[in-house]
């Protein structure tokens, strides 16, 4: 098709298009560096129309890009790793960065809350409507050089790609091999949802060899030849370009690349061949997003006017072979599990696997109940205990009577089954039902619920049943017909409820409009949970919406805590589901046996004796004054605490924050991490300034957009 942009839903080429060809002839620029300081770690030189950057990667090695600023020439000269006394070959040769993006409508599903941004969607699928895709284009202007802590950016402008316009920023970070690339652009356009692909591209195949592990755990190796560029599915998200001079792993940010889905099946999610979709013809490898699929909903990146969308790739340089490179780059994310830490246990929650009604399926032909992929993957991925929400598109879960019950029995007879002494099911539900209070006809808000052991209950209670009763064959069984009942149970039960997905989604009305409702109130409604949804690539960190959420609540008053969730249909081992997971770290000595109370999780949760991360960023401690999260100081006194914490990262930190609030109002602390290298480890102990606050916590997140965020500390008397 050659160099043209492609109109999706009309199939139509249009010649205004030429405009977005990725390689443009340029002028030569000067080069800023009032903003670089020697100190970061990397050294800049500039001659011939290069620009030089080396900078230590390892013990007698030396990381090297050359940029080229000359016109009519690919911008990177070379990607190499150097001894420390002598050059070496480049790995990569002649390519410059190029990015296409895919740009849509955002709407908002009718029935939105007034006032609701139409950011904050998930229900929208802009493929279906007509949406656009880009090259980019890119015309040299100025180029700045600045430095901070221990790394290093340039930024050269003269970056367009359709309706958006910015610069290129390229990232090093002494102690480390990874290269970080990033579009930085924005637009004036207003409604814009965006998709991305990134990657280099040169204008012959590079010499080597192409390579990536299927998504069966097997190494793939090719020789690199002409030939159209094609989609690759992966695990572990990354490809490899290997040659005589070493090998150059490419990846996206492990978490926000993935905007939310219902589903993680593995859309392939790297490309390698000339003519990528169609608009570049030259030869090129990198990340890639798809359009459709993953579900009824597919919703893409929200991309908002005026703000600055990171459109960001690492390549990790190394002077080895192809497996090299995929064993150092799987080090970022632990090899996509979740390391343990002593006094901790992991819980995962919000699984639609439907896992009842299968078995009985099973049951009802007869057959073998076999064992899940999924066992095996939560086992792999280093998770302890998996809170289930069954019954969801699944089941009757509002049958009033037998039905309703037999599927619950199923429920807690696969929960028994696919338990053992490394791996808990936590039987659950997202039940959804009672919770809308005064919104007569509206979504009654999703939630979901926890009990310390298998408990039978039904959804509907009619006249002439009594809230609770004896079945035989069941025991005690409750009937819940309102609000008040469902807290009656809860109460019984010494069990547990929450909002999912609170502020979107189903529940984008949620929690607020029943802040003020006994249940809410109560002891047994710990508060919501986060997930990375809505996806902005302009954010410094992911899930503001549920962040925002956790401190709107702290200062609504009553204690109140936000777990991870994940939320997502079923899965097998091709399944890219690292991308879209989070983990809550309990403080936990050992995670209960199925056949014991698991009182003990639920103890865990409703002291706030946890911190969600993304896996990369671990915070095993944080105190104000030695009290922990969850815990309650005693009111400030005129001088100020002392808040200290131990954090571990793989990338290089970005920044700590420590979040406060007084009843009204929310304050920030930044702690800039920039002095830190990747895989690292650090106590923060600094005093802040907590007079007049009731709560405070603490998030660290790193140049991936990976983090992590511990529950409050209160401060103050009881409430």
């Amino acid at each position: 098709m050659g160099r043209f942009s492609r109109v999706g839903n009309a199939a139509s080429i249009s010649l205004l298009a030429l405009a977005c060809t990725a390689v443009s002839a340029r002028a030569e620029s000067n080069v800023d560096l009032k903003g670089y300081r020697s100190e970061c770690g990397v050294e800049v030189e500039q001659h011939d129309g290069r620009l030089d950057l080396r900078w230590p990667i390892a013990e007698g090695e030396n990381g090297r890009l050359t940029l080229d600023l000359r016109p009519k020439r690919p911008l990177i000269a070379a990607m190499a790793i150097d001894g420390k006394t002598a050059a070496r070959g480049p790995i990569l040769a002649d390519v410059d960065p190029t990015a296409f993006l895919v740009v849509g409508e955002r709407r908002l599903p009718p029935g939105r809350p007034p006032g609701m941004s139409r950011f904050n969607a998930f229900f929208d699928t802009p493929a279906k409507r007509p949406f656009q895709t880009h090259a980019s284009k890119f015309e040299l202007g100025d180029v700045v050089v600045t430095s901070s802590g221990r790394r290093l950016a340039v930024t050269l402008g003269g970056l367009a790609i359709g309706p958006f316009h910015g610069s290129w920023r390229i990232h090093l970070y002494p102690g480390s091999r990874l290269v970080h690339v990033e579009a930085v652009v924005s637009t004036e356009e207003q409604g814009r949802a965006i998709l991305y692909d990134a990657g280099l591209a040169g204008a012959a195949p590079p010499a080597g060899t192409a390579a990536w592990v299927d998504t069966e755990g097997v190494l793939q190796r090719e020789p690199i030849a002409p030939g159209p560029d094609r989609a690759i599915a992966v695990r572990g998200r990354a490809i490899v370009i290997e040659g005589e001079n070493g090998s150059a792993a490419c990846f996206p940010p492990p978490h926000q690349f993935f905007y939310p889905r219902d589903l993680t099946d593995n859309q392939s999610t790297v490309w390698l061949g000339e003519n990528h979709r169609g608009l570049d013809s030259r030869y090129g490898f990198g990340v890639r997003q798809t359009e459709r699929g993953g579900g009824a909903w597919v919703p893409w990146f929200n991309a908002p006017p005026g703000t600055e969308q990171k459109l960001g790739t690492f390549y990790l340089l190394s002077s080895g072979k192809a497996e090299d490179a995929l064993a150092e780059t799987r080090k970022y994310t632990h090899g996509d599990r979740y390391p343990e830490l002593p006094g901790y246990k992991t819980f995962s929650s919000h699984w639609h696997m439907a896992i009842a009604m299968a078995a009985m399926a099973e049951k009802a032909r007869g057959g073998q109940r076999s064992t899940p992929d999924f066992v095996k993957m939560f086992k792999d991925m280093g998770v302890d205990a998996v809170h289930l929400a069954e019954f969801h598109g699944d089941g009757h879960p509002r049958d009033p009577g037998d039905v309703r019950l037999k599927e619950l029995a199923a429920m807690f007879d696969e929960c028994r089954r696919l338990s053992d002494d490394d791996l808990l099911f936590l039987p659950g539900e997202e039940a959804n039902v009672h919770l809308n209070v005064e919104r007569k006809g509206a979504e009654a808000g999703h939630w979901l619920y926890l009990f310390p052991r298998p408990v039978f209950w039904t959804m509907n209670r009619g006249a002439d049943r009594p809230f609770e009763e004896e079945i035989e064959g069941y025991g005690k069984v409750y009937h819940v017909g309102d609000r008040h009942e469902m807290l009656r149970l809860l109460k019984a039960e010494n069990g547990l409820a929450w909002t999912a997905h609170a502020r979107i989604k189903s529940s984008n009305w949620a929690p607020d409009g029943y802040r003020d409702q006994d249940f809410f109130r109560s002891d047994h409604w710990l508060g919501a949970a986060w997930k990375a949804m809505p996806a902005d690539l302009s954010h410094d960190r992911l899930g503001r919406r549920a962040l925002d959420l956790l401190d709107d609540m702290a200062n609504w008053g009553d204690p109140k805590y936000v777990l991870g969730e994940v939320d997502v249909f079923k899965i097998d081992h091709t399944h890219e589901l690292y991308g879209h997971m989070n983990i809550n770290y309990l403080r936990l000595d050992r995670m209960p046996k199925y056949g014991e109370s698991w009182q003990p999780v639920l103890d865990a949760l409703r002291s706030g004796r946890f911190f969600v991360t993304t896996g990369e960023v671990l915070i095993p401690e944080f105190t104000i004054d030695g009290q922990p999260s969850g815990g309650r100081l005693a009111p400030g006194s005129d001088g100020p605490s002392m808040v200290e914490a131990k954090i571990s990262w793989t990338f290089p930190p970005s920044f700590a924050e420590l979040v406060s609030g007084d009843g009204e109002h929310v304050h920030r602390q930044r702690i800039e991490l920039t002095d830190a290298q990747a895989f690292g480890e650090r106590t923060l102990k600094f005093p802040a300034d907590l007079k007049g606050r009731s709560w405070a916590r603490l998030e660290v997140w790193d140049v991936a957009r990976d983090g992590a965020f511990t529950q409050p500390i209160w401060i103050g008397g009881p409430r």
